[in-house]
């Protein structure tokens, strides 16, 4: 895409680099030539795709907690970034079960300390704050949500993603409504991705591989959940897409974007893992009894995407089989070679920019 010439050599903040969306956020933008400062706790699992891929070399790696708001102030203000991408938060609803209050203070509080450094910088910057396809009050019906949709959410994690959506929101009405704005804001929405180098708790794809790859079964929670599943590359790549029109375009300021496949393309838990089968030896699992189960999960969401569509001309390029494959590329390029992997992350991202340019770019 000849507009991602706008990231080389420009100032970019990406919090939580650390965690799978925010390391393959930060992988694109150094191949891109960004001058990448992460801000972020440590990886939150081991294994980890930003150890395993050395997203940290040739960046400003930063740790900082986002909810420690004088030394993140300090961080950001000296950086003077153009870009901001904020990625960091809790993003797991198990764990919001077992750790409500950090959850809300992580997602919540410290988007607002991220708000609140933003508004002491003197340089035109562009921020994209990540929320989540979950923010939305989910009535598990046979309808993509638009961004105009009812906010709310039955678990804490999606509680605090549909708060920090209001924040975002009453920040930019209470103190960038300028007409002409310096900081131009927006949120994105995206449903759940599944790529390479993800091993928390409780998500599928990780789930299976560590079963497998162990000679175990996996085990499923909801087979029959449907999810809107898509390429980790696909969400960031609506994320770069929405941050580029942003500079461009100050009418985008205060509004909010889906990132997900075609309502079409929707696949259930066991339609992914059988798929998977396709890519990977030798799978097996079993359904876990509903009493095992730990926490409530939705079995139904979806996100309607034509906003991003018509008015950012974005759209996801990947076929579900080509997701899967990539996925299971990742992960036996991994087992196989660990100290290679971080070839097989540049390789992946070369590889979709070209598929952008086939399938999108006209």
């Amino acid at each position: 895409m000849k507009n991602f010439k706008i990231f080389k050599n420009s100032r970019v903040i990406v919090t939580g680099h650390t965690g799978f969306k925010g390391s393959w956020l930060t992988a694109w933008l150094k191949q891109l030539g960004a001058n990448v400062m992460g801000i972020s706790l440590d990886p939150p699992t081991y294994p980890s795709h930003f150890k395993a891929s050395k997203i940290n070399l040739g960046i400003k790696d930063v740790r900082l907690d986002i909810r420690d708001k004088t030394k993140l102030e300090k961080k950001i203000t000296s950086f003077k970034p153009n870009f901001v991408f904020h990625l960091a938060a809790q993003s797991l609803v198990g764990l919001s079960y077992k750790n409500p209050a950090a959850t809300w203070q992580t997602n919540v509080f410290g988007t607002l300390n991220i708000l609140e450094s933003i508004r002491k910088l003197k340089n035109v910057c562009n921020v994209v704050i990540i929320t989540s396809d979950k923010c939305y009050f989910n009535r598990e019906i046979h309808y993509g949500y638009k961004e105009t949709d009812i906010l709310g959410g039955k678990d804490p994690y999606s509680g605090s993603k549909a708060s920090t959506e209001l924040l975002v929101k009453s920040y930019i009405s209470s103190f960038f409504s300028s007409n002409e704005p310096k900081i131009r804001i927006t949120t994105a929405r995206a449903g759940n991705v599944i790529g390479g180098g993800d091993w928390a708790n409780n998500r599928i794809i990780p789930d299976c591989v560590r079963s497998w790859s162990k000679n175990k079964k996996a085990e499923l929670r909801n087979p029959n959940a449907t999810r809107p599943w898509q390429h980790v590359l696909e969400a960031v790549g609506g994320y770069l897409c929405l941050a580029i029109n942003l500079s461009f375009n100050k009418h985008l300021h205060g509004e909010a974007f889906n990132f997900g496949p075609n309502l079409s393309r929707e696949y259930s838990v066991l339609e992914l893992v059988k798929t998977m089968g396709v890519y990977w030896k030798n799978i097996s699992w079993k359904v876990i009894p509903k009493s095992r189960k730990k926490f409530y999960e939705s079995e139904l969401l979806r996100l309607n995407c034509n906003k991003a569509k018509k008015i950012l001309k974005w759209k996801n390029i990947l076929k579900f089989s080509e997701t899967v494959e990539m996925v299971a590329s990742w992960y036996r390029s991994y087992y196989e070679n660990p100290e290679n992997i971080d070839k097989i992350t540049k390789k992946q991202i070369k590889d979709y920019e070209k598929l952008l340019k086939k399938r999108l770019i006209k």
